[in-house]
């Protein structure tokens, strides 16, 4: 079984270029694949090469392929794609040692990829490195529920391979777990192991009864967990097939038979009989052995809109009122508008916009032409814009969009669709930049400001904007993201988007009624609910991967059945324009916040959340734009979980700075300012980020930002390895051995 599964995946799902999702667009089942990944490769024979990799061959021709790319574009910024295909040529030539560390390779660049990592679990439990294998197994499980269908498979094809893929990665999590547990001695160590073991094993085999190998292995552990009677029917079952294994199920049974039957009083062949009987009927896979818990099915509730919260919590609402939540979209009003409409207020075609590290550069061209004049008339707000007909038009201001670092302004044309300025200003930088020209790609239609006056889908703001600017939208005709058929419950982002409808509560608080409630439960009690459901509610805005999909009575970013906050898969992150990525795998663009998080060790295996950090109810917006609950010692943020370095003298050994330095803040370092926002530098989210030397020696500083290089800016990379490797000397290791991070650390032996 172990190797079918993952040349399936490589059959049905071959690995040719896809499609790239651009950057701050929003991903949903009618717009993927909005530009193609060759099209961001601007060297012509690296395009080629990379065609190349791609063209079905025999697995040692593409080995060699993989490998020619390598050493001829080894800074290209699709490397994870050619590791990839090399370690699958390596696993299908046999040569497993070389394919692990292949896939290591791609798998640090591209955690996130459970077709690879179905295999490389499936190679890692064949070759006993099992704790590895376990790891693996259980990333590819957690991709594969988290992810979409590729762009290169076919939806209707999607549910069958993701069932293949996902019955070879708990066959290959039960196997390791097994073997594992028979290397132990004692009984009480063996018993979780054999337990867990069973159950992925008991999961692969309601996924895919027809492989005969998993009740082989099944009955192995229930053999060894002393469960003789239930250890037969599954040798029955194997013995039955007929196959390579029928043998060894077959010893297996006499040594069960001579146990439970020691004076032979029931004929073996009675026995027999009896196991196949009951391994035919019942294999022990009932129809919900793993079904997720049922979505819980909330009291009918209504949406009242956040005003209706003020008369309870009224100082909670104050504060909501002033973040930048509340004013992410505010219909206009002069005192809201934050922009330069009176002196530095006109924008030209011509001029050159770059941002590079984390600043905005507009070079003034020779030749210029004005595009746009921001002006105010009769206390009005109004774009003047310079169209194609040679004629200057007029549009009024009618909403504005963010407080915080930028503000953009958009128009709502006499058919009620609401279409954004192409000229935003930055708060920052105190200029009018065209953003879109920043954030896009070199072929996005809405870079080019001579494109807006057609006003149609690329720069309306209910197609592409309201699913996170606003609160409760929907399509009124039950379709997606038709601008014109688009209406929302509340501008910016409301109290119920985070915390459920309150219709019902207000009701029951009003009567003084008692209900009970879990903590998802509108209204959502976020101490206590878990950190991934807590995420997954910041995540209807911050996860730029999200594909969405409208509910049945055309809800975009809510359900009205269910939880409340829609819990999307994402497009696979190997699709989206590389501008939104570095070299070295890391995110780049602060709108990949959530998925930056969920790399996270302290996500993964802690319990932090966004609320460890951030208050979205901040009382001091102005002075703490971000949130933060401890702006002023922001170690708290860390060191409430990591307790042993609220000493000082702890930490400073810790960081190798002075206590009080700012090298010896724990964010400095493992959460540096690397991802770009609105036209500036955020800290990564990725929060156990550590400087990585090599990989800065590899890519360069501006495709691997280095935190030690961010400070010591006068420094060199080989300051760099060389400081760290005198704070924590390597120790010497077999060169068999290979750390292989996929979104959990593991050393495969």
């Amino acid at each position: 079984m172990s190797k079918r599964f993952w040349l399936i995946a490589v059959l049905l799902c071959p690995l040719r270029p896809l499609g790239g999702q651009d950057i701050d667009a929003n991903p949903s089942i009618q717009k993927r694949s909005l530009s193609t990944i060759t099209d961001q490769i601007s060297d012509e024979s690296e395009r080629a090469a990379f065609l190349e990799l791609f063209r079905q061959a025999p697995p040692a021709q593409m080995l060699a392929r993989a490998e020619a790319f390598l050493a001829r574009f080894p800074q290209s910024a699709f490397l994870a794609q050619a590791y990839e295909v090399a370690a699958r040529g390596s696993f299908d030539l046999g040569n497993y040692g070389p394919g692990l560390m292949y896939a290591e390779k791609s798998l640090v660049l591209l955690p996130e990829n459970p077709l690879l990592l179905v295999a490389v679990a499936d190679v890692e439990a064949r070759e006993d490195r099992n704790a590895a294998a376990v790891v693996h197994a259980q990333e590819a499980l957690d991709d594969l529920d988290r992810f979409g269908s590729p762009g290169s498979v076919p939806e209707e094809n999607w549910p069958e391979l993701q069932r293949k893929l996902k019955a070879s990665a708990n066959f290959s999590q039960g196997r390791a777990l097994l073997q594992q547990a028979l290397t132990l001695p004692a009984e009480k160590k063996r018993t979780p192991l054999l337990k867990a073991s069973d159950t992925s094993l008991l999961e692969a085999q309601r996924l895919n009864s027809a492989d005969i190998e998993i009740p082989y292995l099944r009955g192995l552990a229930q053999l060894a967990l002393g469960e003789s009677s239930e250890a037969a029917n599954n040798f029955a079952a194997a013995y039955r097939s007929g196959g390579e294994l029928a043998p060894k199920a077959l010893d297996n049974l006499r040594s069960i038979y001579q146990m439970l039957y020691p004076d032979s009083r029931v004929a073996f062949e009675t026995f027999l009989k009896q196991a196949e009987d009951r391994g035919r009927t019942d294999l022990g896979i009932p129809e919900d052995a793993t079904a997720k818990t049922a979505a819980r099915v909330h009291p009918p509730s209504a949406y009242l809109g956040s005003e209706s919260c003020r008369g309870c919590h009224a100082g909670i609402y104050q504060q909501w009122s002033q973040t930048g939540m509340s004013r992410m979209f505010r219909p206009y009003a002069p005192q809201n508008v934050l922009g330069d409409f009176k002196t530095n207020n006109q924008f030209y075609l011509g001029d050159k916009t770059e941002y590079r590290d984390g600043k905005v550069e507009v070079s003034r061209a020779g030749k210029r032409s004005l595009f746009a004049r921001m002006t105010i008339r009769e206390g009005r707000h109004y774009f003047d814009i310079w169209q194609s007909d040679g004629k200057w038009h007029a549009y009024p201001v009618d909403y504005t969009i963010g407080s915080k670092f930028q503000q953009a302004y958009a128009t709502k044309l006499p058919n009620g669709e609401i279409h954004v300025f192409p000229i935003q200003y930055n708060l920052l930088q105190k200029r009018w930049i065209n953003y879109w020209k920043v954030i896009d790609g070199p072929e996005s239609e809405r870079a080019d400001l001579r494109t807006w006056e057609k006003l149609d889908g690329s720069t309306s703001y209910q197609a592409i904007c309201a699913v996170c600017h606003t609160s409760q939208l929907r399509n009124l005709k039950g379709g997606g993201f038709a601008p014109n058929d688009l209406e929302f419950k509340e501008p910016g982002i409301g109290c119920e988007m985070c915390h459920g409808p309150s219709a019902q509560h207000a009701v029951e608080k009003a009567e003084n009624q008692f209900y009970s409630k879990t903590p998802l439960d509108p209204p959502v009690n976020f101490p206590e609910a878990g950190n991934r459901d807590s995420v997954a509610i910041c995540a209807q805005c911050h996860e730029q991967s999200a594909i969405r999909k409208p509910g049945p009575a055309g809800e975009l970013n809510y359900s009205s059945s269910g939880d409340f906050f829609p819990n999307h898969v994402s497009v696979p992150f190997g699709e989206f324009s590389r501008k939104g990525f570095y070299k070295d795998g890391r995110f780049r663009q602060t709108t990949f916040m959530v998925e930056a998080l969920e790399r996270s060790q302290c996500f993964k295996k802690g319990q932090v959340s966004c609320g460890t950090c951030h208050d979205p109810h901040g009382h001091n917006s102005a002075s703490n734009p971000t949130a933060l609950k401890f702006p002023d010692k922001p170690d708290l943020m860390c060191t409430g979980c990591h307790t042993q370095f609220q000493d000082s003298a702890r930490a400073a050994q810790h960081s190798h700075h002075p206590a009080e330095s700012e090298g010896s803040r724990c964010v400095s370092c493992h959460m540096p300012r690397i991802m770009d926002a609105l036209v500036f530098r955020a800290r990564t989210h990725q929060i156990d980020d550590i400087p990585n030397a090599e990989m800065t020696r590899h890519f360069g500083e501006e495709d691997s930002p280095n935190a030690c290089l961010l400070c010591h800016q006068q420094k060199s990379v080989g300051w760099v390895q060389q400081s760290l490797l005198e704070w924590k000397p390597v120790p010497d290791r077999p060169k068999a051995e290979i750390s292989l991070p996929g979104n959990g650390v593991s050393s495969l032996r």
